[in-house]
């Protein structure tokens, strides 16, 4: 998994969080440089709709992407711990 997609709400808006080394170099190619310490932090979010921007763009790049939920994602850290 190169970058993760968190919902945070009920409005779908999401968290983005940078896997891989290759996820966080994809993304400061579609960010401001100013932006790259929250990239970093996982301290973007972003709405459903440019994350679905965001998946079409990075899959056809050939990154692997997740979206999952909140709870979801801290069962798969625990699995990789």
């Amino acid at each position: 998994m190169d970058i993760c997609l968190v919902n945070i709400d009920n409005n779908l808006n999401k968290s983005l969080q940078p896997i891989s080394v290759i996820g966080m170099l994809w993304l400061q190619t579609h960010f401001e440089n100013d932006q790259w310490e929250a990239l970093s932090n996982n301290k973007v979010i972003i709405t459903k709709e440019n994350s679905e921007l965001l998946v079409k763009d990075a899959t056809s790049a050939g990154l692997n992407i997740e979206s999952v939920s909140g709870v979801s994602m801290l069962d798969v850290f625990q699995k990789k711990n």
